[in-house]
């Protein structure tokens, strides 16, 4: 069982929270989870939402973007100024602009996004990049998550909301396309 007082909160603990966990602990990290739905193994179970919350230094959202908001509005009442909150989602804008609303200048926020994913950490695939949205409004928490991410011998990219959804688009729509100039030129897909 987690220590009181654990370094790492991870929400969410499907196929990326549990990798992400794995990937926390082998770099040292006391990780506590929580998830409503997926079972959690005893040694990151730590009892109900404000158990994992309260603890932490670090709050990961690690649950399906669209959740993020509904998720940040159940956290928001556990959390103090001490606490650093960071989304882990694929796409920026819309998580940002819910930490802004929800966390405000009261709780230190920062949105992150890793380029990578389960297959890839159990592949032991490196280097991990992640990109980390500079916040003015919290620039320590900035820093401190990309401390964090560097001792998980992570490669952090400084990248803004608005320009990483941008790439994140374009990457995908040439993806999509050239899947879809092999499909109509008849190569099989296995």
């Amino acid at each position: 069982m987690p220590s009181l007082n654990h370094q790492v909160a991870v929400l969410g603990h499907g196929r990326f929270g549990a990798a992400l966990c794995d990937l926390l602990e082998q770099g040292g990290l006391d990780v506590a989870a929580w998830d409503p739905e997926a079972p959690i193994p005893p040694n990151r179970s730590f009892g109900g939402l404000h158990e994992v919350v309260a603890g932490a230094r670090f709050v990961i959202l690690a649950v399906p973007v669209p959740a993020i908001r509904a998720v940040l509005g159940r956290i928001r009442p556990l959390l103090n100024e001490r606490q650093i909150v960071a989304d882990f989602g694929s796409v920026k804008l819309g998580p940002e602009a819910a930490m802004a609303e929800l966390l405000g200048d009261d709780i230190p926020w920062v949105a992150t996004h890793p380029l990578f994913g389960p297959a890839s950490l159990s592949r032991g695939e490196r280097p991990l990049r992640v990109v980390v949205c500079p916040n003015p409004r919290h620039p320590a928490a900035f820093r401190s998550v990309a401390g964090l991410l560097r001792r998980l011998d992570c490669t952090v990219i400084a990248q803004g909301a608005a320009e990483h959804d941008r790439a994140m688009a374009e990457a995908h729509a040439l993806g999509f396309f050239i899947a879809r100039g092999l499909m109509d030129v008849g190569a099989a897909f296995r």
